[in-house]
């Protein structure tokens, strides 16, 4: 079977022309969804590509969960930097200029720049009963002075049933509506465009029968449209209707920081997180 994104296994090139068709045909899709813009394709590389990567991801064996919370369990990463060849390779592929002309095409937004550092990139797993709450992404690469523009994920779960939980979420900016939801299947893209409310998660904790971890590559890309004097935001946690899900304090940080002077407000974001991290 023919993937969308005809990537050579070996080489892993692709050509400038046929990556900018490839985003231009997804655009009037990608562009049209709301609350904000989202896309998932399926079969998205070619298989073999993968396998390799979900091979060399298993090899790196488990490592302790990071920033556990209410919000988050089970959940690790592995930087791409140190990871094998193979994957490290393909990772580069997708911070290419090609892969970026694809995302530029199908989203709209221009000047996309890949992150070097990765941060909060790479290969993402979560083990069984591991979840991620609904949220909206931190908004500032603090190191280069970015903005957070594009999320992109590409699963490698084969054989995964919805039942297996981790499927992927997007809510409306309320939170009184999930919009969509994407079984984290292998080879199954799920790309979405970022900003302060775009909500979205995977809340309903893994539970594969064989106790299999979810896994994913993720990457994010930015645009030099960062303005002096913007304040950014760290992960917004909000519950879903119903649930027992925890809100974070980033969202009450909000609400201080619409009401009150700045000086005010830096020092109620620093005594909240370090509350955060004494109970962390």
């Amino acid at each position: 079977m023919s993937s969308f994104v005809p990537i050579d296994p070996e080489t892993l090139e692709i050509t400038h022309q046929k990556a900018k068709e490839l985003g231009a045909s997804l655009a009037a899709e990608y562009q049209s969804k709301t609350p904000y813009h989202y896309i998932c394709v399926d079969n998205f590389l070619p298989l073999e590509i993968l396998d390799r990567v979900r091979d060399e991801a298993l090899s790196m064996g488990d490592k302790p969960a990071e920033n556990a919370s209410g919000n988050e369990k089970l959940k690790t990463s592995f930087n791409p930097d140190r990871m094998p060849t193979y994957s490290k390779a393909v990772f580069h592929t997708l911070n290419s200029r090609p892969f970026l002309q694809f995302l530029e095409n199908m989203s709209g937004i221009k000047g996309l720049i890949p992150d070097p550092y990765y941060q909060g990139g790479g290969i993402h797993r979560t083990n069984t009963t591991g979840f991620l709450d609904i949220h909206a992404d931190f908004n500032h690469h603090s190191i280069m002075n970015l903005e957070r523009r594009l999320n992109m994920l590409i699963y490698l779960n084969p054989d995964w049933k919805e039942e297996y939980g981790g499927s992927f979420e997007i809510w409306s900016d309320d939170m009184k509506e999930k919009v969509a939801g994407f079984a984290p299947v292998m080879n199954r893209m799920c790309c979405f465009s970022t900003g302060a409310n775009t909500m979205h998660g995977n809340p309903e904790p893994v539970n594969h029968p064989e106790g299999d971890p979810r896994l994913s590559i993720a990457l994010y890309y930015y645009t030099a449209t960062w303005e002096e004097g913007r304040i950014g935001q760290s992960t917004v946690f909000k519950p879903r209707p119903g649930s027992n899900d925890t809100r974070s304090n980033e969202a009450t940080l909000r609400v201080v920081r619409d009401l009150v002077p700045p000086i005010i407000y830096r020092k109620s974001r620093n005594l909240l997180r370090r509350v955060r991290n004494l109970r962390g």
